[in-house]
C-alpha cells in the first residue's frame, strides 16, 4: 500500500474518531416549539401544556451541528474523493440527528436526505441536462468552432481571453446557475485555444457568478434578500448595502489585477504553468469531456453559437418572471406581482423557471440548426444522451451536497448560529466583522449562501436600530460573508455549477480557488473592521483596494522568490 494512501486512511479515521469524541461530550439543552399546538400550550397532550418540546436530537443547536459538513469538506480536500466524502458527511449527520439510532438514521438519510434532495433539485437537474444537450448540439453544428475561429482573430492574448470571460460573467447577472453554465459553454473553446487551464476558467466563472448577482438589484439573489428583510425594506436595504459589499467588489478587483499583471500563486500556478508549457488543461484528476471535440464546418457561423445563447437568456428571463407572476398569472396562487419586474423576481422559483426557459430555447435551437442544415433530427437526438452524460458528475455532487444540507438541518445549526450572534451584541462597532466571519463559516459549512443570509438577515435587522448606519454595514457583511463562504465551499451548488460549466475536475477547482478566495476574504474582514469604525464607504473602499492590491504584489513577490 502506498504511503499517501495510508496517510489518507489515517486522516479519515482520526477525523471520524474526533467527531465521535465531540459528540459523546455534548448534550443539547435546547427546546423547540410544539408543532401540534404551535406553542399555545393549554390542553395539548404532546407538550403537556408547556408549548415546548425537548430538542429532537442530543446535538440540536450545538457546535456538533456544523461538524458533518466540515468533516465532509476536510475529507474531500484530503482524499481528493468527493463522492465518498459527501456520503460520509450525510451518514454522520443522519446518525447525529437520530441519536445514533440506526433505523431512524437510515430514514433521515433516505427520506430527508437523498429523496428530498432529488425531488427538491429536480428542476435544476433538468436545466443542467438541457444545457448539456445545447452544448453538444452547438458543438455538433460547428458553432463552437466558428466562435473559436472568430475569437482567435479578435482575442489575441491569454489576458484578453480571461478578461472577456470576466466581462461576460458580469453581464449575465440575472442568476448564478445560469451564469456559471452559460459563461462556461461560451468561453471554454476560447480559453482552450489560449491554453488557459480549466481550473483558472472555473475560478473566473465562480468568482463572477455569485458576486455579481449579490450586487445586481435585478437578480434572483436580490429578490431572495428582499424576501428575508422586513416587509417593504428589502430592495432598499439591498441597494444601500452594495457599496459595503467588500467581498464581491474586491473579488472583481482581484480578478482584473490577476489577469492584467499575469499573477498566479498556490496550486493555480501549477495548473497554469502546466497548461502553458505542456498544453495540459487539467493537470490532475479525470479529464472531463475529453474526446468531445467540436465539429468544424465551412457553413458554420458565430451566430450558430450566439443565437442559441441569446434565445436561452431571453426565454430564461421571461420564464423566471412568468413563474413569479409578472404577466398576471402567478402559478403560486396570486396576482399581486402582475407588472412588477422586481416583485416577480421576489416570488419566482429558479428550479421551475430555468427548466421552462431552457426547454423552449432547446426546441428553438434544434429547429434553427436543422433549418440551417447543420444537423439532422437524428444528430439532434444523439446529442440528448451526450448532454446528460456530460452533466452526470455535477448532478451526483449536487445531489449529495443537497442531501447533506437537508439532513444537517435536522441538527438545528441555524439556532446555534443565532445564539452565537446574540451573545456578540456587546461588540458594537466590531459586529460587522463578526457577522462577516459567522456568515463565512456558516455558508462554507452548509454550502448555501441563500440559506445563510436567510438565517442571518432577520438577526441583523433585530440587532441594529433602523436608523443606525451599522445596520447597512451589518447587512452588507452578512451578504458578503454568505457569498465568500459559498465561494470557498466544495459542497456549494454555485461551486459545483462552476466546475460543470468549465468542465473542470471539481476538487481541482476547489483547491485552486481557495487561496484566492481566502486572500480576498482576509482583506474584506479588515475592511469591515474599518467600516465599523469609520462608517463611510468613500473612505473605506479605496483603502481596501490599496490593501488588496498591495497584498497581491507581496504574495506574488514571495511566490517568485520561492520559485527562484
Amino acid at each position: 500500500m502506498k504511503k499517501s494512501t495510508i496517510i489518507k486512511i489515517a486522516v479519515v479515521l482520526l477525523a471520524l474518531i474526533a467527531v465521535v469524541v465531540c459528540a459523546v461530550s455534548v448534550h443539547s439543552t435546547e427546546t423547540i416549539t410544539c408543532a401540534t399546538c404551535e406553542g399555545a400550550g393549554a390542553d395539548c397532550a404532546d407538550c403537556g401544556g408547556t408549548g415546548e418540546l425537548p430538542a429532537p436530537s442530543n446535538y440540536y443547536a450545538t457546535f456538533v451541528s456544523l461538524l458533518p459538513p466540515i468533516l465532509a469538506i476536510v475529507l474531500a480536500l484530503v482524499t481528493k474523493e468527493v463522492y465518498s466524502s459527501l456520503f460520509i458527511g450525510i451518514v454522520i449527520a443522519a446518525l447525529f440527528s437520530a441519536n445514533f439510532n440506526p433505523v431512524a438514521g437510515m430514514d433521515n438519510l433516505l427520506s430527508v436526505g437523498l429523496i428530498d434532495a432529488v425531488s427538491g433539485t429536480a428542476g435544476i437537474f433538468v436545466f443542467l441536462v438541457v444545457l448539456g444537450i445545447l452544448v453538444a448540439l452547438i458543438n455538433k453544428a460547428g458553432g463552437s468552432a466558428a466562435f473559436g475561429a472568430w475569437a482567435e482573430k479578435h482575442i489575441k492574448s491569454r489576458t484578453g481571453a480571461m478578461l472577456a470571460t470576466f466581462v461576460l460573467g458580469v453581464l449575465i447577472f440575472i442568476d448564478d446557475y445560469f451564469n456559471c453554465l452559460t459563461v462556461g459553454s461560451v468561453m471554454k473553446p476560447v480559453c482552450d485555444r489560449h491554453k488557459i487551464s480549466r481550473a483558472k476558467l472555473a475560478y473566473i466563472i465562480d468568482a463572477t457568478a455569485a458576486p455579481i448577482c449579490m450586487i445586481a438589484p435585478i437578480s434572483s439573489w436580490a429578490a431572495a434578500v428582499a424576501s428575508y428583510a422586513p416587509e417593504g425594506e428589502g430592495i432598499s436595504l439591498f441597494v444601500r448595502a452594495i457599496p459595503y459589499n467588500f467581498y464581491s467588489l474586491l473579488t472583481f478587483v482581484f480578478i482584473i489585477v490577476l489577469c492584467v499583471k499575469k499573477m498566479d500563486f498556490g496550486p493555480m500556478k501549477l495548473h497554469e504553468l502546466n497548461a502553458i508549457q505542456n498544453g495540459d488543461l487539467f493537470t490532475s484528476g479525470e479529464r472531463v469531456e475529453e474526446g468531445q471535440a467540436a465539429t468544424t464546418s465551412t457553413r458554420s457561423r458565430v451566430s450558430d453559437l450566439v443565437l442559441p445563447v441569446v434565445v436561452l437568456i431571453i426565454f430564461c428571463v421571461l420564464a423566471l418572471i412568468y413563474v413569479g407572476g409578472f404577466f398576471g398569472v402567478d402559478i403560486w396562487g396570486g396576482t399581486e406581482n402582475a407588472g412588477s419586474f422586481i416583485g416577480s423576481f421576489g416570488n419566482t422559483d429558479a428550479t421551475v423557471g430555468l427548466p421552462w426557459g431552457s426547454i423552449i430555447a432547446l426546441v428553438i435551437t434544434i429547429v434553427y440548426l436543422m433549418a440551417r442544415r447543420l444537423v439532422t433530427f437524428k444528430d439532434a437526438m444523439e446529442c440528448v444522451p451526450k448532454g446528460f452524460v456530460a452533466m452526470v458528475p455535477a448532478i451526483l455532487i449536487l445531489t449529495f451536497a443537497t442531501a447533506l444540507k437537508n439532513v444537517n438541518g435536522l441538527l438545528g445549526y441555524a439556532t446555534y448560529v443565532e445564539n452565537l450572534l446574540a451573545n456578540a451584541e456587546s461588540l458594537a462597532n466590531f459586529l460587522p466583522a463578526v457577522i462577516f466571519v459567522v456568515a463565512c463559516v456558516l455558508a462554507f459549512s452548509t454550502g448555501t449562501s441563500w440559506g445563510t443570509f436567510g438565517i442571518l438577515i432577520p438577526i441583523v435587522t433585530v440587532i441594529f436600530d433602523a436608523n443606525d448606519p451599522l445596520l447597512i454595514i451589518g447587512m452588507s457583511a452578512c451578504l458578503a460573508g454568505a457569498v465568500c463562504g459559498d465561494h470557498c465551499s466544495p459542497i456549494s451548488d454555485t461551486t459545483i455549477m462552476s466546475s460543470a460549466g468549465a468542465q473542470c475536475n471539481h476538487l481541482n477547482h476547489v483547491s485552486t480557488q481557495l487561496p484566492y478566495a481566502i486572500t480576498v476574504a482576509v482583506v474584506s474582514f479588515v475592511s469591515y473592521i474599518l467600516a465599523g469604525l469609520i462608517q463611510n464607504w468613500y473612505i473605506v473602499f479605496p483603502i481596501s483596494v490599496i490593501i488588496l492590491v498591495g497584498t497581491m504584489f507581496v504574495i506574488d513577490a514571495v511566490s517568485k522568490k520561492k520559485e527562484a
